[in-house]
């Protein structure tokens, strides 16, 4: 007859048991500090001259109602009002309204008045390590206030991101792995620390695998959603063109003793813009702006700051085989 050992015997003979404990308290204490603050975000209206409902997650990151959430799922092609409505695990429920967006970093704030939720606090996300606690907090598949947890898998990653009218999205820089399960509805919640601390904005996952799932960096969020409470959107500069990333035949790199062996191509000049107006022209290949190499578009895009906004800049190119420095004053982007 085998030996019959007491529930509570069973419990304490495993000496990993602390451990298991200590994390399970982490994950939970990350849980109450943020989860009041995640909201179920319930949307109606058009997307490419259809009616659409959709569900998604939002978070407070103000006491005053202000709340982040993802770009692609406010994003509308403004055929009529979007409607959103945010519901807290409290049971509260209010209208939602969008503030501004920024489809280049997939971010959007909007809008709640009425409740008194605290806010969770954001982390620096540059201090993150490869292997800390990643807890996410959403409403997957309209699952309200769901919790997963995982570690950083990684950490500045790039993704692009969703284009609208057939183009190509921006790269999104900084972006963080986690193996912390997402679905669709987990987009624009927050990830958050051991300590509730937001580190992320979940946004996206790769379909088919399993683990790999993506969320910008709270250092990201903080910067888009400051300046869209200040101006609307994220001011950038604009050259007026059209570019494409290009390889550089390597006789030509020698030559030039370049060290970055692309560049970007111009397939296409804006009329009046500050490209055409400083003379440049379609086939050129822009190969520095102010000394700083250009290694692609994505570069390119980087490099346009709103800091640069009505500055000259200084523009070299490859033309006809012969190097072309010109300045041009660069726009703000248009919205």
């Amino acid at each position: 007859m085998g030996l019959i050992m007491p529930l509570d015997t069973v419990k304490t003979s495993n000496p990993d048991a602390p451990l298991f404990d200590a994390y399970s308290q982490s994950v939970v204490n990350a849980v109450e500090n943020v989860a009041p603050a995640v909201a179920q975000l319930r949307l109606r209206g058009k997307r490419e001259g259809r009616e659409q409902d959709g569900s998604a997650s939002g978070f407070l990151f103000t006491p005053d109602g202000y709340m982040v959430t993802n770009s692609h799922v406010v994003h509308h092609d403004g055929q009529g009002a979007l409607a959103i409505r945010a519901t807290f695990p409290d049971g509260g429920e209010f209208p939602a309204y969008l503030v501004g967006d920024d489809p280049d970093t997939d971010l959007a704030v909007i809008q709640v008045h009425g409740n008194n939720i605290p806010a969770p606090a954001f982390a620096d996300s540059s201090a993150l390590k490869v292997g800390q606690l990643a807890v996410a907090v959403g409403n997957p598949l309209g699952f309200e206030c769901t919790v997963t947890a995982g570690v950083i898998s990684a950490l500045g990653r790039s993704l692009r991101s969703q284009g609208y009218n057939g183009q190509p999205g921006r790269q999104i820089d900084d972006v963080l792995q986690t193996d912390a399960a997402l679905n669709p509805g987990n987009s624009g919640g927050p990830l958050v620390d051991s300590k509730g601390k937001v580190i992320g904005v979940n946004t996206s996952t790769i379909l088919g695998a399993q683990g790999l799932c993506f969320a910008v960096s709270s250092n990201t969020a903080l910067f888009v959603a400051t300046q869209i409470l200040l101006h609307g959107t994220v001011r950038r500069s604009h050259l007026g063109v059209a570019a494409q990333s290009t390889g550089i035949p390597r006789r030509i790199v020698r030559a030039l003793g370049r060290g970055p062996e692309t560049a970007a191509r111009i397939f296409k000049v804006e009329t009046g813009g500050p490209v055409d107006k400083a003379g440049l022209i379609s086939g050129d290949l822009l190969f520095t702006l102010d000394e700083h190499a250009i290694s692609g578009v994505d570069h390119l895009h980087r490099l346009l700051s709103a800091e640069r906004i009505g500055h000259s800049v200084a523009l070299t190119v490859l033309r006809h085989g012969k190097l072309v420095t010109v300045n041009a004053v660069l726009t703000e982007r248009p919205r």
